[in-house]
């Protein structure tokens, strides 16, 4: 499963006019263990997306012709009225970068009585979940292709979400490029705020070193607490929730021996 909240895969991603955030998005600048390595220096701003080509197929066309308008909201920069939005009220799953939409429509199926929430900039990435959603009948999904941190920021209400996934967000590996990551403590801070007491922030990834250092930087943050315990998992990891399945892009690294991590924590009372 991709996921663009780069947030958080967060995918990278070209945008047209119509999808390029109208300002950057700013996280504070921070130095914390289970961050990127002491030696490579923040930036002052971290995205939820880097952008990237792609072209968009003309059935995704389509779907954006004939469903955007239904499953895709504006960026407003005003609270999100979820009840409205959705049109009835359920809990609410933040979903950051979703890359092709693959995970995301399965989810969806089989939490029907759950409210997703997806940010994602990606044109073909968007165009390809609402042609999933067109054909699986699925109604439960609202779009934002919008940058999440500023969606965080500006649209999300202090505990107003019931669950956050980010999986398999760019794993940026080269250390000179680790600053890049989307999960860092900012952002881990911002989302176990809008987190409501016991909802959940899963995350998942492949690469090793980035699996250690979200484990770590999701174990500093004050309002969350593992899912499992010593007894559960000795290193800290999650099993894969049944609810997320694996791609074809997970399965092909499976078979050539990759792991796969996926951490679960919990907003404390």
């Amino acid at each position: 499963m991709a996921a663009s909240l780069q947030l958080l895969a967060v995918t990278e991603s070209a945008l047209p006019p119509s999808f390029a955030p109208e300002s950057p998005c700013v996280v504070p600048a921070a130095r914390a263990v289970g961050m990127a390595p002491a030696d490579v220096a923040y930036p002052k701003a971290i995205k939820s997306f880097v952008r990237r080509a792609g072209r968009t197929t003309t059935g995704q066309a389509k779907a954006f012709e004939d469903l955007g308008p239904r499953f895709i909201l504006p960026y407003t920069g005003q609270l999100l009225d979820a009840p409205a939005a959705f049109g009835r009220t359920a809990p609410l799953i933040l979903e950051i970068g979703f890359g092709m939409g693959e995970a995301t429509a399965h989810i969806a199926n089989v939490r029907p009585d759950d409210n997703f929430l997806c940010c994602e900039v990606h044109e073909p990435g968007v165009g390809a979940l609402l042609k999933r959603l067109g054909e699986q009948g699925q109604t439960n999904v609202r779009i934002l292709a919008h940058d999440a941190v500023e969606v965080i920021d500006h649209m999300l209400a202090p505990a107003s979400l019931d669950g956050v996934h980010i999986f398999f967000p760019d794993p940026w590996h080269k250390k000179k490029h680790n600053k890049r990551r989307l999960i860092q403590a900012p952002l881990i801070a911002k989302l176990a705020a809008r987190l409501k007491p016991g909802g959940y922030l899963h995350c998942a990834t492949d690469w090793q070193p980035y699996a250690e250092q979200i484990l770590q930087v999701l174990s500093d943050e004050p309002l969350l607490h593992n899912s499992v315990n010593r007894s559960q998992s000795a290193d800290g990891y999650a099993p894969q929730p049944d609810y997320r399945p694996l791609t074809k892009f997970e399965n092909r690294g499976l078979r050539l021996g990759h792991g796969v991590w996926d951490v679960v924590f919990v907003r404390s009372a």
